[in-house]
């Protein structure tokens, strides 16, 4: 794995001199962060040695560099995904990448489904611990010591001083900010009414198909992470209603100025 990190690095080096201090990954219908980025470099992510390429609708598939609130940044507008056919090491690739690069922090960004009936479609969930079921665990096989432990400790899997952060800057904003549990499934297809009921009944309040790997191999790499969700439907609905991609993409616009704007305070005040 490190040589395929390293020829990721040395091509991004190569194309931009930018050397950031954090982290963005944008998920499903969050793109227009993008637009408040004083982007400096933009790189294809089919020309990034080893990089995967992004397959779904609303994912772009670059990496930008440039600055947010005056901070260095990179961010991955669109990311992979394990029902893309993807290993969990690929999916994850970006994040090695990134530390390597030099990242201080790490933000995720998603869209999801809440299981708390008290999370309302278009309002913001910052995690603050997770549910891992996905099949597969992008810290299997041998490990590399360099990289980070074997048994990384997910005691804190959330930066809890960057979730304080968020709130504080949340309440300066008057956004309406949860906080809660986020279960990581596979996908692609949506759950069926019995499968909301059961993922709350575990300890759930969102559910996604993304972020908790990327936070595995954070965490393995020390790098701290603060995770926005966008809730973009409602499961605890009886009948459930059904739900398209189009819906999903058109409720996470509504709350994406809310999201954007909370990031770009974080990042200032650090």
């Amino acid at each position: 794995m490190l040589k395929e990190i390293n020829e990721a690095v040395d091509f991004i080096k190569s194309k931009s001199d930018v050397k950031a201090q954090f982290g963005i990954i944008l998920g499903t219908g969050l793109g227009a962060l993008a637009a408040e980025i004083e982007v400096v470099d933009t790189i294809s992510y089919e020309d990034i040695p080893n990089f995967p390429v992004s397959t779904v609708e609303s994912h772009s598939g670059r990496l930008l560099l440039g600055t947010l609130e005056g901070k260095n940044v990179v961010v991955m507008q669109g990311r992979f995904h394990y029902y893309e056919g993807y290993s969990l090491q690929q999916v994850t690739f970006p994040v090695r990448v990134m530390k390597a690069l030099g990242i201080e922090k790490l933000f995720i960004s998603n869209a999801c489904g809440a299981l708390n009936p008290e999370m309302k479609k278009g309002e913001l969930m910052i995690i603050e611990d997770h549910i891992n079921l996905l099949p597969e665990n992008p810290l299997r096989g041998k490990n590399e010591d360099s990289l980070g432990p074997r048994f990384p400790d997910m005691s804190q899997p959330y930066s809890r001083e960057l979730i304080q952060t968020a709130l504080e800057q949340g309440a300066s904003l008057s956004i309406n900010i949860h906080k809660g549990v986020y279960v990581s499934v596979p996908g692609p297809n949506l759950e069926t009414s019995a499968e909301y009921k059961y993922l709350r009944i575990i300890g759930g309040d969102v559910v996604g198909m993304s972020t908790v790997p990327e936070v595995l191999v954070a965490c393995h790499a020390d790098i701290p992470v603060l995770a926005i969700s966008v809730i973009t439907d409602e499961g605890y609905l009886t009948p459930l209603p059904k739900v398209t991609l189009e819906e999903v993409i058109a409720a996470a616009a509504i709350a994406e100025p809310k999201m954007t704007q909370l990031i770009k305070n974080v990042i200032a005040s650090l």
